[in-house]
């Protein structure tokens, strides 16, 4: 089963997910990275989660970006508009869009020190139940 990381105090983020869950035909697990208590020892940090989606393969085979994207996609029926995105002359440019995409939502929600103390504090919350 392949485990996809997600944000879920991203609205889109949250909006792609739940559109997956609707469509993915088995197979797919879904995270939310503010609901890990901890990174695992064998798991990227929280900040690399929350910078690029994060996808693991029951083989233990890390997918990140544009390629979690694309392998999340390929468990549900709509997998084949996606896979053009990795074919060797569209993925620089879908890649690069992806990245840019990413970076910019990642700076705009995390970037300030206020930003990080609010999610850590949001995260203690939920994992102490209050």
């Amino acid at each position: 089963m392949d485990i996809l990381f997600y944000d879920g105090q991203c609205p889109l983020c949250r909006k792609e997910i739940e559109t997956l869950k609707r469509l993915e035909q088995g197979n797919l697990g879904f995270v939310d990275i503010h609901h890990q208590p901890d990174d695992g020892p064998l798991a990227p940090g929280r900040e690399a989660l929350l910078r690029r989606l994060h996808l693991v393969t029951s083989e233990g085979q890390w997918f990140t970006g544009l390629e979690a994207t694309v392998r999340a996609w390929s468990h549900t029926s709509m997998g084949w508009l996606f896979r053009p995105l990795s074919w060797p002359l569209i993925r620089p440019l879908s890649r690069h869009i992806y990245e840019g995409w990413a970076d910019r939502r990642y700076e705009r929600r995390y970037a300030c020190g206020r930003c990080i103390t609010e999610v850590n504090e949001t995260v203690k919350t939920e994992q102490s139940g209050l």
